[in-house]
């Protein structure tokens, strides 16, 4: 009986041996298969993302390449004295003026914004799987990430002093100051110089950007969509930035750069709280009608035509 059970121990090892033998190099064909699919798939994404970005963002290397830089000037007529203490009348010309310029200014920013609404939405479309998003999750998206991946864009347009668009046209820090006010101007010019300070490729912004566009949202219909669409993203940045033809941020660009989207978005809510102004002041302003709409803001009929 011994032996008959060790040639039955036997045969069924050999047996084992030879299915494994067998079966073995169809199985690793098959791993290597679907990891190259996976692996195009991403490629695909980077390849997507890059072109539309490219496309679509008038702050890209090549775009600013050479761009002469100009101060925005306050004409003269809004320009403000000094007001004496003892002097209310005075005193009360200066806060007019002061209000004056800061409409100014706004009007001359929203002019410069504008034509990155348009391209955000095409960049949006651009990106694989956005479109397949219901019609409400694709609006709520790009209204609410708008400003955020507007200012990914002019990042590197953007110092300690000033922000520079697209036409060369500067805005200095006091003139952002007086828009805004001076705690989110410093919040808004630490946010860039912390993106700034990866050093992002083009391609590497682009994705980054996607990401941002696809966070996760107040309203949104169907969360875990996006948040697919986010994780194919962020994978498409990580094997771009560690790609050994890359000269992005490194190998750990993912996880560094991936920290500064909650600080976008904490910024972005911000930005739509400090437009109350806007909403409270709209009678006394003139913007473009996309400018408004994209942070809705009331319109003048006459701003519609």
């Amino acid at each position: 009986m011994a032996t008959t059970m060790t040639t039955t121990t036997t045969t069924t090892t050999m047996a084992a041996m030879e299915m494994q033998q067998l079966t073995t190099p169809d199985m690793v064909e098959a791993d290597q298969s679907d990891a190259d699919v996976k692996q195009l798939a991403v490629y695909d994404v980077i390849h997507q993302v890059s072109q539309a970005h490219h496309a679509h963002c008038g702050f890209t290397e090549e775009s600013t390449r050479g761009l002469t830089r100009k101060p925005m000037i306050i004409p003269a007529s809004n320009s403000s004295q000094p007001a004496s203490p003892e002097d209310p009348e005075a005193a009360s010309s200066t806060a007019e003026t002061v209000e004056s310029q800061r409409i100014w200014l706004w009007q001359q920013f929203a002019t410069r914004v504008t034509p990155s609404v348009q391209r955000v939405v095409e960049f949006a479309k651009r990106m694989p799987g956005f479109c397949e998003l219901s019609q409400d999750d694709q609006l709520i998206l790009i209204k609410v990430g708008f400003f955020e991946v507007w200012l990914c864009h002019i990042s590197k347009m953007t110092t300690d002093n000033s922000m520079t668009f697209e036409d060369g046209t500067y805005f200095t820090r006091q003139q952002l100051e007086l828009m805004y006010e001076p705690d989110f101007v410093s919040a808004l010019m630490q946010v860039t110089s912390s993106l700034n300070a990866h050093q992002l490729t083009d391609t590497e912004l682009g994705l980054f950007s996607a990401a941002v566009l696809l966070n996760e949202r107040s309203g949104l219909n169907d969360v875990k969509a996006v948040q697919r669409l986010q994780d194919r993203v962020l994978e498409a940045l990580r094997v771009q930035t560690t790609r050994p033809s890359g000269e992005g941020a490194g190998g750990t660009a993912i996880t560094n750069v991936s920290q500064r989207i909650p600080e976008l978005r904490a910024l972005g809510a911000r930005h739509a709280n400090l437009l109350d102004w806007f909403r409270r002041n709209w009678t006394k302003l003139k913007l473009p009608p996309l400018f408004a709409e994209i942070f809705d803001i009331p319109k003048c009929e006459e701003d519609l035509q």
